[in-house]
Order: structure tokens, then C-alpha cells, then sequence
């Protein structure tokens, strides 16, 4: 075990980034919560979804070059400000009876466009935030973070506040923003690594650019077109998994909710061993049995008639998720030149974003055309061919290699 630290910069964007799932996930359990009690009409209610969604699309590859064009701290104190801004405007109009579902959806659309840009600035930030070889360390107590405020608290909190005033879990939202934007802005040193102002082209050239670079890794671009397709299958079982519960399962309310508290048990586990595991048994086996557990889940889905078996199986995929990001985020940040680190780690959060969009059309349309378990036998065929499709391409000798493999700090030439 290596006696480095993770160290004080650290510590802070650690702690920003927990206020700021805290302060998301309240914000979003309470949106859907106003909504409702305004109107009962299921295509407002579900346009807040689409809202959430769509900048993940539209500003994902934009966004990627962005970070790599100006300083990434300032960028990410800059938009953790303008998210304050519009979520203090939500939340007075609230307190004055005067908000609306147009004016909480062109919030929500202000702030999800924010959290696209943040989250690949933070992403290109974290290598020259921590040493190299504490990236799994790193990765792990994010998502960890993450995990617990989002996933765990912000749920019951969000609900909570939401019935003491509607207004209250978005400005509890605000304040996480503001003290995020405190504590990033505290980061000592610059955070600039993409191309000279001079150097700069078009945007459709520099996203380009990122997109041939991650194309021309085999591992990571084998792993970024797993999580767009893998994304596809998990979205289209998750929306229709009430229905599984409730019809299959026998759950009531609290049991559906306590399946998706296996799930982030699962991942809070995967995140504090992360690194400690993945030392253990290697990367290559860490993405080899997860993909092995990801089809696992989708057979227990479809055949299993037990809520402790599709509870367990939630729980072991939990902890799977979070050490295929471990490995994935590391990965990534091992071997993308500081200058294109935005605009790769971008492109993977577009295809994974497009995957979930995808995957929530259509668990509904082949669960409706097939029967409730279709979707799961769907994703059970599908992360079968995966297995079989790229089980050589994570071999121990070729991840072994990149991980030894030091950064370039300039990109590849590109054809």
C-alpha cells in the first residue's frame, strides 16, 4: 500500500463535490414533487425528465472543449456561481407564490447544462489535483461521496424539506452550490491544458479531434461504447422496474425504494475498497467479473420471482458500477493528454447519456409489446454477446501496459 496521500486539494474538491450531490439530489426529488402538485397531467410531469436529459446531448461535446480551452477551476467556480444564481431566483419565486413549471424547468435546464460542463471540467481536473498512482484512491472516494449524499440522504432530505416549504431543497441546493464554488476556488495552482489561444480551430474541429484520439485507444474506446450500449439495456430495466416489483416481486412502495438502497449500499462498498480490490485481483478482472455481474442482474430481473435475490443482485451490481468507473475514470486520466482531457472525457459522457435516453424509450415500448421480463431478457442476451465480444480485449498484459504507461502531454497526430 503506498504511503502517499491524497492530500488538502484534494480534500476540497472532495468536500465540494459531496455538498453539491447533497444539494442535487435534494433538488431533484423535490422537483418532480412541485410538479405533482400543480398538475397531474403525465406529460408535464415526465417533461421535467427530458429537461434533466437534454443538455447531456446538446452540450456534452461543446462542453468538452470548453474545459480545455480556459482554465478548468475557474471555469468550474464560474458555473457553480451562475447555478446559485438561477436556483436563488427558483426558490424566491417560490417563497412569493409566483414560480411556475415553466420558470422550475428552465432552472433545472440552467443547472443540468452546468452540472455537463462541471462534471468534465472536474473529470480533466482530478490528475493534477492528486499523484498518479492515487487515481483509483481518488475516483473511488468521489463516487463514494456521491453515492452516500445523492443516492442515500438527499432522498429523504429533499422529501423532507419539501414539506416544511417547497422552496427549501432548492435553496439548500443554492448553499451547497456557494460553498462548492468556495471551496474549488480555494484550489492553489492553474488548471489550463488545452491549446494556446492562438492554436485554437473550429469547435467541430477541436471535438474532432477528441473524438479520433479516444477512437484510436483501443481500451478506451472498447469501454466507452460498452457503457453507451450497457447504459441502454440498464435505463430500459430501471423504467420499468416498479412495474416488476409491484407485479412480479409482490413490493409495495417501501420495497420498491429499498431495491434501489441495495443498489447504493452495493456502490458505496465498491467505492471505499475500490482501490484496495482492484490492486488486488487487477483491472482486467475487476471489468471481466463486472460484466459477468451486469448479466447476472439482468437474469435474476428476468427469472427470478424473489426480492432478495433481485435485491442482492442490485446490491452486487451497485458495487460493480462503482469499480467500473474506478477503473474507467483512471484509465482515462492515465492516458489522455492533459490537452485533450476535456473533450475525451466529454465524448464518453455523451455516449453514455445518449444510452440512457435510448434505453428509457425503450424499456417501455418492449415491455409493453413483450411482457414486463422482456426488457431484461433483452439485457441478459445482450451482456452475454458483450462478454463474448470483448473479453480478450481486456486481457492482464494490454491493461497491465496502459496503466504503466505514462500520459502524453501533447496528442497523437491525427490523420
Amino acid at each position: 500500500m503506498t504511503g502517499e496521500r491524497l492530500g488538502g486539494r484534494f480534500a476540497r474538491l472532495w468536500t465540494a463535490s459531496t455538498l453539491s450531490a447533497l444539494g442535487s439530489g435534494t433538488a431533484t426529488v423535490a422537483a418532480p414533487l412541485y410538479v405533482a402538485s400543480i398538475t397531474d397531467d403525465p406529460l408535464v410531469v415526465s417533461a421535467g425528465a427530458a429537461v434533466s436529459w437534454l443538455p447531456w446531448l446538446l452540450f456534452a461535446l461543446p462542453g468538452g472543449v470548453l474545459a480545455d480551452r480556459v482554465d478548468r477551476r475557474r471555469l468550474m467556480v464560474l458555473i457553480d456561481w451562475v447555478r446559485v444564481g438561477a436556483l436563488a431566483v427558483l426558490a424566491a419565486a417560490m417563497l412569493a407564490d409566483r414560480a411556475g413549471i415553466a420558470l422550475l424547468y428552465a432552472v433545472l435546464f440552467v443547472v443540468n447544462t452546468g452540472e455537463v460542463v462541471f462534471r468534465t471540467a472536474a473529470q480533466a481536473v482530478l490528475p493534477a489535483v492528486v499523484p498518479r498512482s492515487l487515481l483509483e484512491r481518488a475516483n473511488g472516494w468521489l463516487g463514494g461521496g456521491t453515492q452516500v449524499m445523492q443516492n442515500m440522504i438527499a432522498g429523504p432530505l429533499g422529501g423532507f424539506l419539501f414539506v416544511l416549504a417547497a422552496s427549501l431543497p432548492f435553496a439548500l441546493n443554492a448553499g451547497t452550490y456557494a460553498l462548492s464554488a468556495v471551496l474549488v476556488g480555494l484550489l492553489a495552482g492553474t488548471y489550463r491544458g488545452g491549446p494556446a489561444p492562438d492554436e485554437r480551430r473550429s469547435v467541430r474541429a477541436e471535438v474532432a479531434e477528441g473524438f479520433r484520439w479516444l477512437w484510436g485507444q483501443r481500451l478506451l474506446r472498447t469501454m466507452t461504447v460498452l457503457i453507451g450500449l450497457l447504459n441502454v439495456t440498464l435505463t430500459a430495466a430501471v423504467a420499468v422496474l416498479v412495474l416488476l416489483a409491484t407485479e412480479r416481486l409482490g413490493l409495495g412502495s417501501v420495497g420498491y425504494g429499498a431495491l434501489f438502497t441495495c443498489m447504493a449500499l452495493g456502490g458505496v462498498l465498491g467505492s471505499l475498497v475500490g482501490d484496495r480490490l482492484i490492486a488486488a485481483i487487477t483491472p482486467t478482472w475487476t471489468v471481466r467479473t463486472g460484466l459477468l455481474v451486469e448479466a447476472g442482474l439482468h437474469l435474476a430481473l428476468a427469472a427470478s420471482r424473489s426480492a432478495a435475490v433481485v435485491g442482492f443482485a442490485l446490491f452486487a451490481f451497485g458495487a460493480h458500477s462503482a469499480l467500473w468507473n474506478i477503473v474507467a475514470n483512471s484509465l482515462r486520466q492515465r492516458l489522455t493528454p492533459p490537452a485533450l482531457m476535456g473533450r475525451v472525457g466529454s465524448t464518453t459522457l455523451f455516449v453514455a447519456a445518449g444510452g440512457n435516453c435510448v434505453g428509457a424509450l425503450l424499456g417501455g415500448v418492449v415491455a409493453a409489446r413483450f411482457g414486463i421480463t422482456a426488457p431484461y431478457w433483452v439485457g441478459f442476451v445482450v451482456a452475454v454477446a458483450v462478454i463474448a465480444a470483448t473479453w480478450r480485449v481486456f486481457d492482464r498484459a494490454t491493461v497491465a501496459a496502459a496503466y504503466a504507461e505514462p500520459a502524453p502531454q501533447k496528442p497523437a497526430p491525427v490523420a
